[in-house]
């Protein structure tokens, strides 16, 4: 029987990672297919690589094209039976690729195993829901496998056939929504999505940037998130974006803004203001 490394494709998309390069590798370090796609990085993340994943294959990319774009160059290097799609601030439990591989194993008719994710704590994370255009989720977490919705793109173990006959992800969405996005296509032409809490994964949220350029990134967060929350909402719940509409949404963002900044908050303040501009900006 194959093992379970050598069967998954392991993709890490990076974008002034560096830092989190050191405690990634410890869960990755002996798997001999591992992908880092490098989104036009400007801190030290390739020199990281090369000392602490050398068994790693690096592409870089010339700039900046998104998270779901350079999961699909990623996706075009991988020639294993799964992809596991990962964000650079996780660090892999012992056991939790083979623990995601025998769960797919288990449920052959399933596109998709996602891991209980920990938060900085080693807390469970609630990273999984039935899908946002049918019902809000409620309730307390799985104790065991369970059929979802939507699971959480920080780690998702994807049989590499359902990516192929989707296409990959929409390239449309830059960053934010796109996981939303590849949840409901696979789910609607590949197959079920199965949350195996035996998988376990730590997600250090909102850890992946670092650098002087934090301010800058929160700003970016704030302009994507609206720009995909609007195109994720005309595409999937038939939601015109109005011009009145975007004007409401950005003056909210921009009295959120103002009041951060009272409070001495420019992290958020400064993803406030990118909110302002993303819906300012957005064009269908």
């Amino acid at each position: 029987m194959i093992a379970a490394a050598d069967r998954v494709t392991v993709i890490v998309v990076s974008f002034n990672s560096g830092h989190c390069i050191a405690p990634l590798a410890e869960g990755l370090r002996d798997l001999p297919r591992v992908v880092v796609v490098d989104n036009a990085s400007r801190d030290d993340t390739a020199a990281q690589v090369a000392r602490h994943l050398p068994r790693a294959r690096w592409l870089a990319l010339g700039r900046n094209l998104g998270f779901g774009a350079a999961n699909n160059r990623g996706l075009a290097e991988a020639g294993t039976e799964f992809v596991l799609l990962l964000n650079p601030d996780c660090i892999v439990e012992p056991g939790a690729i083979a623990a995601l591989v025998a769960s797919a194993d288990r449920f052959p008719d399933a596109a998709v195993v996602a891991p209980q994710l920990l938060d900085r704590q080693g807390r469970p994370d609630l990273s999984y829901r039935w899908r946002s255009d049918r019902w809000a989720s409620r309730g307390p977490g799985a104790d065991g496998p369970a059929c979802v919705g939507f699971a959480s793109g920080a780690c998702l173990l994807i049989r590499s056939a359902a990516m192929r006959r989707i296409g990959g992800f929409d390239e449309t969405f830059f960053l934010y929504y796109e996981d939303d996005d590849l949840c409901i296509r696979l789910q609607q032409q590949c197959g079920a999505l199965v949350f195996e809490p035996a998988a376990r994964v730590r997600h250090v949220s909102r850890g992946s940037v670092g650098g002087r350029a934090r301010l800058g990134a929160e700003y970016l967060r704030g302009y994507h998130h609206i720009q995909s929350k609007f195109l994720f909402q005309a595409k999937h719940l038939q939601r015109r974006v109005t011009t009145g509409r975007r004007w409401r949404y950005a003056a909210v963002a921009a009295l959120e803004a103002a009041l951060r900044l009272l409070l001495l908050d420019p992290r958020r303040a400064w993803r406030c203001a990118g909110r302002v501009a993303g819906a300012w900006q957005y064009r269908p």
